[in-house]
C-alpha cells in the first residue's frame, strides 16, 4: 500500500496530486522531487506506480519478487537500491530480516519496504525537519534511508555482543559449561547478520568510486562516507563474533569431552571397587563343601565359633577401602 507521497520544493513538503502531472511539472521547472513510500505493495498497487513513473522492468521484477541481495544497480537513467533491514527480537534473541528498496530517477524517489523491520516513517519526519538537506534532491533520501538501516545494524550489533558475552560466561565460568544449541543458534543469527551487511559494504564502495561516475554531489559525499565507515565497523564486529563463536563452540565441546572422561573414570573406579566384594562373594557363595577357611572355627568356652565368613568380610572391606583411597589420591574419585 502507499504509505505516504509528497512533493518537496526548496526542502519544503507540498501535497501531491496526480503522479504523472506532478512529475511532468517537476521536470519542466527543474525544482524539487517526488517521494512515494510503499509498504508491502500488491502487484496492482505497484503496477499503478510503475505506470506513472515508467520504472525499469528488471528493477520492478526484483522489487515485486523480493528476497534480493543488497545491491546498487544502474538502469539507464534510474538507480535501483536494495538494502537488507534487521530487527532484533528481545524475547527470542532472534534477528528478523526485511528489505527496503529504492527507485531513484529524474525528479522522483520511490521507497518500497518489505517486512516489519526498521520502519521508515521516522526517516521522512527527520528529513522534513531539515529542509537544507532536502534541497539536494533524491540522493538525500537515499543517504537518510541507508543511514537509518546502518544505524539499526549498530543496535543489533550491540545486542549480539551482549548475547555472546552471556554465552562466554556460561561456557567458561559456569559449572554447566553452556549449551551447544544456544551457541549454534547465535552463530546462525550472526550469519544472517553477515549476509545483510557484508554485500552492502562492497556495493557502497563501488557506488562512491569517482571512476565509476557516481551521481553523488560533493555536499553529500562525506555523509555517504560516514555511512560506509559505520558499516565497515559493524562488519569487523560481525567477523570477530563469528570467529569467537567458533572458538567458544570448540571450547564447549572440549569441556564436554573432559567431563565425559571424568565421569568414565569415576564409573571405572567404582566398578573396580565393586569387583572386590563381587569376587569374594562369588567364591564363598559357590556350592562347594570345601572352601578355604569356610569351616574355620575357634572354641570360646563351651561354644564353637565359626569365623571363616568374618575373615572374608574383613578382607573384602580392607580391599575396598584400599582401592577407594588409591582412586581418591589419583583424582579418579
Amino acid at each position: 500500500m502507499i504509505v505516504d507521497k509528497a512533493i518537496y520544493r526548496n526542502g519544503r513538503r507540498q501535497t501531491c496530486g496526480d503522479l504523472s502531472d506532478e512529475l511532468d511539472s517537476l521536470r519542466l521547472h527543474r525544482d524539487g522531487f517526488l517521494w512515494i513510500g510503499l509498504q508491502d505493495p500488491t502487484d496492482d498497487e505497484f503496477a499503478l506506480v510503475n505506470q506513472e513513473l515508467h520504472l525499469h522492468p528488471l528493477a520492478v521484477e526484483d522489487a515485486v519478487t523480493g528476497h534480493q541481495r543488497a545491491k546498487i544497480e544502474h538502469y539507464e537513467s534510474s538507480l535501483f537500491v536494495v538494502l537488507k533491514t534487521l530487527r532484533y527480537i528481545e524475547a527470542t534473541s532472534d534477528i528478523e530480516t526485511g528489505e527496503v528498496m529504492l527507485f531513484i530517477g529524474d525528479r522522483f524517489v520511490v521507497t518500497v519496504r518489505h517486512g516489519a523491520g526498521n520502519p521508515l516513517a521516522g526517516v521522512r519526519q527527520r528529513l522534513e525537519a531539515l529542509p537544507q538537506r532536502l534541497v539536494h534532491g533524491p540522493m538525500t533520501v537515499l543517504h537518510a534511508v541507508m543511514d537509518s538501516v546502518v544505524d539499526n545494524y549498530t543496535v543489533v550489533d550491540r545486542e549480539v555482543r551482549l548475547d555472546l558475552e552471556q554465552i562466554e560466561e556460561r561456557v567458561f565460568a559456569s559449572s554447566e559449561g553452556g549449551d551447544a544449541n544456544t551457541i549454534y543458534r547465535l552463530k546462525r543469527e550472526v550469519l544472517e547478520f553477515r549476509r545483510a551487511s557484508q554485500p552492502l559494504t562492497d556495493t557502497l564502495a563501488l557506488f562512491m568510486d569517482p571512476a565509476r561516475g557516481h551521481d553523488v554531489s560533493e555536499e553529500l559525499l562525506p555523509f555517504f562516507r560516514d555511512v560506509a565507515d559505520h558499516l565497515r565497523l559493524v562488519n569487523d564486529h560481525v567477523e570477530s563474533y563469528d570467529r569467537l563463536l567458533t572458538d567458544v563452540l570448540s571450547a564447549h565441546l572440549a569441556s564436554v569431552g573432559v567431563k565425559q572422561n571424568e565421569d568414565m573414570r569415576r564409573i571405572s573406579a567404582w566398578v573396580a571397587i565393586a569387583a572386590v566384594p563381587t569376587m569374594i562373594a562369588g567364591i564363598y557363595g559357590m556350592n562347594f563343601q570345601y572352601i578355604p577357611e569356610l569351616h574355620a572355627s575357634v572354641h570360646v568356652g563351651t561354644q564353637e565359633v565359626y569365623y571363616g565368613y568374618f575373615i572374608a568380610i574383613a578382607v573384602m572391606a580392607g580391599a575396598c577401602i584400599g582401592l577407594y583411597r588409591a582412586f581418591k589420591r589419583s583424582g579418579w574419585l
